[in-house]
């Protein structure tokens, strides 16, 4: 009880300070530049691209007077995340951008075109993948199955997997007896076939299905979770592959925890007052031991004491408090603080 009364005792000595507006990425990273001085952030700001510093540059014209409790606030988190562990990613990307920094634009064309091919292609293959296997397959129904198989081998392993069942039995042996004898695909043949992926497929998949689907996807997002149960039974029926390709675009509060430590720690520390163990009384009990197994053992002994002590709680508060975490972890992905494994079948951690 004595732990619950200081947290009380604090939260109102809290309430009585104006309350501060949550910071963005670069308003963070204006003050660290800000911090480091002119010299060294001078520097440090010569490695950045060109947009990154238009960014910095906009936020450190708009802070004002920053007072110490809001700094002391950003140099902690810059430091808890080095020191928990602050993760670096390899990818694409990033050693294109490295590259970039020091080596010609030719040869930086021909070392990437070494690793996976042309830019072009890659965008291409890559934003084609991403297209609902029930459109690939029916599109591919239409085709030879030489091209079938071709498109395939392009295609990542996984959505091949998916889409050969669609194709039906017959066809899919086919397509893979051909996949398997498959060698070079000639140039021109393969250039055909991406135009033809280009001008026929990719363009009405990308701007009419995907675009309503995220909109549903958004849409039950925010649906009363009472009424999303009772409605998904009967569009499971009715339009099942549909209906399953934007439930796996779906984010809710139970996909937090697919978030790795450091992301879920983040989203946790960011969201105000009481609306983590409010969350939290509504979850499984999966869904809550995993939420307090991120955090260090005194702030998890706090806030189980905070949910025993709270009383009942209102459904409706509960989904409200889920709401607005991931709402919160939506903001920190745009920012890209953090990133969102936004297809619950793929990212499944084991």
């Amino acid at each position: 009880m004595a732990t619950a009364t200081l947290r009380r005792n604090t939260t109102d000595l809290a309430a009585e300070k104006p309350r501060r507006k949550r910071m963005s990425g670069p308003e963070k990273a204006a003050i660290l530049f800000l911090c480091l001085g002119e010299k060294r952030g001078s520097e440090l700001m010569k490695k950045l691209d060109e947009d990154e510093i238009q960014k910095i540059t906009r936020a450190m014209s708009r802070l004002g007077m920053i007072d110490g409790a809001q700094v002391e606030q950003v140099m902690t988190e810059f430091t808890e995340n080095v020191y928990n562990g602050g993760a670096i990613v390899g990818s694409y990307s990033v050693a294109e951008k490295l590259l970039r920094n020091f080596l010609p634009g030719d040869q930086v064309e021909s070392i990437l075109k070494d690793i996976s091919g042309p830019l072009k292609e890659r965008d291409l293959w890559a934003r084609f993948s991403q297209i609902n296997e029930n459109v690939i397959a029916n599109y591919l129904k239409g085709e030879h199955s030489q091209t079938a198989a071709a498109i395939l081998c392009n295609v990542a392993t996984d959505v091949a997997a998916r889409v050969l069942p669609l194709m039906g039995t017959e066809r899919m042996q086919d397509v893979i007896e051909r996949m398997i004898k498959m060698e070079a695909v000639p140039g021109e043949m393969m250039a055909e076939i991406e135009e033809t992926l280009k001008t026929e497929l990719m363009g009405a998949a990308e701007s009419s299905g995907r675009d309503m689907q995220k909109q549903m996807a958004e849409l039950f997002n925010k649906l009363d979770r009472n009424a999303f149960e009772e409605i998904s039974g009967v569009l499971e029926e009715r339009v099942p592959e549909a209906f399953t390709s934007i439930k796996q675009r779906m984010f809710t509060f139970d996909d937090l925890i697919k978030l790795d430590a450091m992301g879920l720690a983040r989203v946790m520390r960011g969201v105000p007052g009481s609306t983590l163990p409010i969350a939290l009384r509504g979850a499984s009990k999966e869904v809550r031991d995993h939420f307090l197994q991120v955090l260090p053992a005194r702030s998890r002994e706090m806030l189980a004491d905070e949910m025993n002590n709270m009383g009942p709680v209102r459904g409706r508060d509960v989904r409200a408090a889920q709401l607005a975490m991931v709402d919160y972890a939506k903001e920190l992905a745009d920012e890209e603080v953090i990133t969102l494994p936004l297809d619950a079948e793929e990212d499944d951690f084991i």
